[in-house]
């Protein structure tokens, strides 16, 4: 075969898409919303990591799809809102833009790069707070502050969780 040729035969790496067992799509998101949920009760400090979040992340990541990517995103949103004392729809809103952003970020991107998962999983955490700080303010009145320094802090803290939970999720 020429060189050619077998460019076109072998699916190109950014262009594979992850196929996920029924199972996992179901019983890891619902791990990550118990442990947002109940964990920060017994240990305050992990209330700071948004593991639904770095789900919905991942799965949009991995699948490449911007409409399964909404629809994930919309799923564990949703869900994280009826364990929460949060107004309902707010999570659900926000986690569908990531959703779909984050799916179709990885149309563009090599996601496999663990540096390109960090700065993806720093950008769509300050993303995230920040359109739910939107959110509150428009739809709901309420006059939420945005600190930013803790919102950066916060997004490093969850970027590094990512990198290892990403590589735990693709074994």
């Amino acid at each position: 075969m020429t060189e050619f040729s077998e460019a076109f035969l072998e699916p190109r790496k950014k262009d594979r898409i992850s196929k996920f067992n029924i199972a996992a799509i179901v019983l890891i998101p619902l791990a990550a919303i118990l442990f947002q949920v109940y964990v920060p009760r017994f240990v305050t400090y992990l209330s700071y990591l948004e593991l639904p979040l770095l789900v919905t992340v991942y799965f949009a990541l991995m699948r490449r799809s911007p409409v399964q990517g909404v629809l994930f995103g919309a799923g564990i949103g949703l869900a994280q809102d009826s364990l929460s004392s949060h107004p309902l729809g707010m999570f659900g809103i926000v986690k569908t833009l990531v959703g779909y952003f984050a799916a179709s970020v990885s149309q563009r991107f090599d996601v496999d790069n663990p540096l390109v998962r960090l700065v993806l999983a720093f950008f769509f955490f300050f993303f995230h707070q920040f359109f739910y700080w939107v959110l509150s303010r428009a739809l709901l009145g309420e006059v939420v502050p945005f600190e930013l320094q803790q919102t950066l802090v916060l997004a490093i803290l969850n970027a590094v969780v990512a990198v290892p939970l990403f590589h735990i999720l693709i074994s």
